[in-house]
């Protein structure tokens, strides 16, 4: 029986927040992963399920289980590495971006995966059995109801979110590899929140609710209609759309690391987050790859106030410690006013930040300039 093709991710009606902050993820997968909070019924599984399918297949290694890069030797995991150096052949091919569900059972060997301690003191050989981060790599990894998840296992997927890389270490012997992916968490709050050590450690985080326009909710009920009666006729239909945002967000991805900042932007960043008192550093990072993110998507190498604002929107929210706004719009007018006075405060004739290969280049340039 053919599978069914997954609801397509620009038929999606309304979310605005939602979509956006999948989106930037998709764009620079650095960011962070996001933390979805809602009701029952809102589109939050949708929307991740929806983002997978919409991105290119990647190229990996055949023999590969960690869906390795073969563009990125740097990042190869140890099997990987070891076969390469020992001369042998390694194939490339295509896979469908991997979609990984954890349920909220998972164990800390499930997550992380486990080494066989026995077959490397008889044999003298390394095995590892790959766990879900080594399934997630280059993929989505989709967390429901993570609130309900082991604290300590949370702690895991966001140190490999943030790092990049699992290594896992037993009895003196070590195996890493990549786990590059974008974390998507969803919650119910009404089931219990998460400990705010663990709401800063997402990225970003957006609240979704029902629709309550009428218009818009029976949008939302004709097209689940349309798909329920005929989802391959669907898909087809939304396929034009979803080309264009694939291609977006590939565009995107290309053209992220050559957008330029300024000092003034990381200026009026550190002065909102300072205003609102949020602890820690990790809030200004976030926000300004966010706000690169969102100039990449947009086509542009330069950070404008609107990328700022569209990345505090996403950022600062869950970070507040008097919990979410209680007014959005009151809250962002009186954001864009801090925004402009601490632009005001810098001053003007500041020039953006090189991109790293410009770094590199005037690096280079500077050493043979040096006698």
């Amino acid at each position: 029986m053919a599978k069914q093709p997954i609801y397509p991710f620009t038929a999606i009606v309304g979310q605005r927040q939602m979509k956006r902050a999948l989106i930037l993820n998709a764009v620079d997968v650095r960011i962070g992963g996001v933390l979805v909070r809602g009701e029952r019924g809102t589109g939050k599984s949708t929307a991740a399920r929806a983002l997978a399918a919409l991105l290119p297949e990647l190229d990996v290694f055949t023999e590969s289980q960690f869906n390795d890069d073969p563009a990125r030797p740097d990042t190869w995991s140890d099997a990987i590495r070891e076969r390469s150096e020992k001369g042998e052949t390694l194939h490339i091919s295509r896979r469908k971006i991997p979609f990984v569900d954890l349920p909220v059972s998972a164990t800390e060997d499930r997550v992380v995966g486990t080494l066989d301690i026995e077959k490397a003191i008889q044999k003298g050989e390394r095995h590892f059995d790959p766990g879900v981060l080594a399934a997630a790599n280059r993929g989505i990894l989709y967390v429901d109801e993570v609130n309900l998840l082991d604290d300590h296992v949370v702690d895991l997927l966001l140190d490999s979110a943030a790092m990049g890389v699992n290594v896992i270490e037993r009895e003196g012997i070590s195996f890493s590899h990549p786990a590059r992916f974008i974390l998507v968490g969803t919650m119910n709050p009404e089931e219990g929140d998460l400990r705010p050590q663990l709401l800063d450690r997402f990225a970003l985080s957006v609240d979704v609710h029902g629709i309550h326009d009428a218009s818009d909710r029976m949008e939302i009920v004709q097209r689940h209609m349309a798909y329920e009666d005929n989802a391959e006729g669907f898909r087809r239909f939304w396929q034009p759309e979803e080309e264009k945002l694939a291609e977006r967000i590939t565009a995107g991805r290309s053209l992220v690391e050559a957008v330029r900042f300024t000092k003034r932007d990381i200026f009026s960043i550190a002065s909102l987050t300072s205003s609102m008192h949020i602890d820690g550093h990790r809030a200004d990072m976030v926000i300004l790859k966010t706000a690169r993110a969102n100039a990449a998507f947009e086509g542009r190498t330069n950070i404008t106030r609107e990328d700022i604002m569209m990345a505090f929107e996403l950022a600062i929210p869950h970070r507040l410690k008097r919990g979410p706004f209680a007014d959005a719009q009151v809250t962002m007018t009186d954001m864009e006013r801090k925004l402009e006075q601490a632009e005001s405060q810098w001053g003007e004739g500041d020039t953006p930040e090189p991109s790293e290969d410009e770094q590199g280049e005037e690096q280079a340039t500077k050493k043979k300039a040096t006698p």
